[in-house]
């Protein structure tokens, strides 16, 4: 029933899509309007008292399978009057409500950081630095001590475990669910931590947050970032570990095989429970026994490009840190060296697998990171050696990080690796900013196949745009950029924000085990500033995604439900390009 009124809404709907935030006064605004058919309609805007500020008559666009139905475009741009309460209307169709005010991403970029402290994990989440009571809640997982998994998973294979516990208290929850995970921990604080280098340190000053270390002196961005580093670290090998292991295997559906390995230095790909815990369940309660599992090279090159990362940035505010987070990433760099082939391909129960068979884009990462700290000549021989040194196949994602290795190149003081990372990022945003120009809705990407996690791959595009834009001093990037804020927070075929708490017409039901208002009332809803996962075509295995299959426009693949895991989850992965897009913005 869901689907077929969601299939009727495209045919025979007017209605009006516009960012629910707003705009800066002499930003351009761009809002759409769905049509039932192609005729131009007049369209006025009115402020808060009902008073029409501006009117004028739609743009009909070329048909846009991605989005389904008519398009047409209202161009919004003489409205440079600061208000709060302007709406669009068209004959009985009325927009959600935004505002035009200088700077209308702070309280965004504030809630999307913000949203970090919520995932905390190991600690109370106390209303004073939550927002209110309804986000309150007891520490979970604390003083987790672990071992690693033993025993089948679910295909069949007999893992040996190990002879090793960790302490692997802290970190941030990965989405969700209850499990850490290294490989989606290591892109999300990257992020973070190059938004600190971007800005040069700007971004989030000390005290700007409502977090426990707010006042320490520390930039508020970084002591956020510091809580997952730490956690990271915690996740490596010791030194003289062995572990019976499969090696050059990356095929789950074969049966494996195990061989004694050294794998000191390494890092667990995960700690997370034996079983999914259902819905709802908040983390303290959490019932089921957790486990590290099997290290990779993947999360062992994740911890060495981060660690890398952290060295850099915290020299100067924490040289003993410092120098953790470097001996951590040598002996990481080296543990991969020495294993280079050992997959994340167990199929275990209760937590995301998070598997990926070509790791060259981690090396070539990890070993960018490592130079740009020590300036060691053998990381930048392995950087030139890279298949991926000489390109820049797209935006970066947890299992595709090599625009990771180029963004640190970009901004090290090393000629012509820094202007040959530059120049790939450049023709990267060159191509996404083009294809903006095929699509309705006019963001960067005109691709009909929507992945889990689509909005976050546009905000990782919109990343390397805003890059791009400094970099080459051309405007159009940034104007792409702002584009994909604007699909993401309303001016989509939705006509929602995909930012809970971020306009009138906001996403309330997200994919989330302790903000699970809608499975149960004693639940909160959402804090303000998670990013909804957004439409996904491609994967639809939750039960909500696969009575849409087939019958939905790309765009269009989306529904705000708990259940609908593959559409309307949250992570971290995905909140981190929010903050950095958000707090970039003009």
């Amino acid at each position: 029933m869901k689907a077929a009124l969601l299939l009727l809404a495209a045919q025979g709907e007017l209605a009006i899509d516009v960012n629910q935030i707003g705009f800066a006064p002499d930003a351009p605004k761009l809002a759409i309007a769905r049509t039932p058919d192609a005729k131009p309609r007049d369209w006025r805007i009115e402020d808060d008292t009902g008073l029409t500020v501006l009117s004028g008559k739609t743009r009909p666009l070329p048909a846009d399978p991605r989005a389904g139905g008519h398009q047409q475009a209202i161009d919004l741009s003489a409205l440079t009057e600061p208000g709060k309460g302007y709406r669009i209307r068209i004959g009985n169709a009325t927009s959600a409500a935004f505002a035009v005010a200088p700077q209308p991403y702070r309280p965004l970029a504030s809630d999307a950081l913000a949203f970090f402290y919520h995932q905390r994990a190991g600690t109370p989440i106390l209303a004073r630095y939550a927002g209110g009571a309804q986000w309150a809640r007891p520490a979970a997982h604390v003083g987790e001590r672990v071992t690693c998994f033993a025993g089948k998973d679910q295909r069949g294979n007999i893992w040996p475990g190990c002879n090793h516990i960790l302490d692997v208290t802290g970190g941030w929850y990965d989405a969700g669910d209850h499990g850490k995970y290294v490989v989606n921990g290591g892109i999300a604080t990257w992020t973070l931590l190059n938004l600190h280098e971007w800005t040069a340190g700007t971004a989030f000053p000390d005290r700007a947050q409502p977090i426990p270390e707010a006042g320490n002196g520390v930039s508020d961005l970084l002591d956020e970032a510091r809580y997952e580093v730490e956690f990271l670290l915690a996740m490596q090998v010791p030194q003289g570990t062995t572990m019976r292991m499969p090696v050059n295997q990356n095929d789950p559906s074969e049966t494996l095989t195990f061989t004694p390995v050294d794998v000191g230095g390494m890092a667990h790909h995960k700690v997370a429970g034996e079983r999914w815990t259902g819905i709802p369940m908040r983390p303290d309660r959490d019932p089921e026994t957790r486990h590290l599992y099997p290290p990779s090279t993947a999360a062992t090159l994740n911890l060495a490009a981060v660690a890398a990362q952290a060295a850099r940035i915290w020299r100067t505010i924490d040289p003993a840190f410092a120098k953790q987070c470097l001996n951590a990433a040598t002996s990481a760099w080296a543990a991969a060296q020495r294993n280079p082939q050992l997959f994340a391909v167990g199929d275990f129960a209760g937590s995301g697998g998070y598997g990926d068979g070509d790791v060259s884009d981690e090396a070539f990462w990890a070993a960018a990171e490592l130079y740009a700290t020590t300036r060691d000549p053998r990381f930048a021989a392995t950087a030139d050696e890279s298949p991926h040194t000489g390109r820049l196949d797209g935006e970066p994602g947890w299992s595709s990080v090599a625009a990771l290795g180029h963004i640190a190149l970009g901004l090290s003081d090393d000629s012509p690796r820094r202007d040959r990372s530059r120049a790939l990022i450049a023709a990267a945003a060159d191509r996404f900013e083009r294809e903006r120009h095929d699509v309705a809705y006019r963001i960067p990407f005109a691709g009909d196949r929507y992945a889990w996690g689509s909005n976050s791959n546009l905000l990782n595009r919109a990343m390397l745009l805003r890059m791009a834009q400094r970099w080459s001093g051309e405007a159009r990037f940034g104007a792409a950029a702002d584009d994909s804020l604007d699909y993401i927070l309303g001016r989509n075929p939705m006509g929602t924000s995909y930012v809970s708490g971020h306009g009138e017409r906001a996403m309330q039901n997200p994919h989330h085990r302790f903000w699970a208002r809608q499975a149960d009332a004693a639940y909160p809803g959402p804090p303000p500033g998670a990013l909804s996962g957004g439409p996904n075509n491609t994967s639809m295995g939750d039960p909500i995604a696969a009575k849409l299959k087939g019958k939905c426009a790309p765009q269009r693949c989306w529904v705000d439900d708990i259940g609908a895991f593959t559409m309307n989850e949250v992570a971290i992965n995905w909140n981190a390009p929010l903050v950095w897009v958000a707090a970039t913005a003009p």
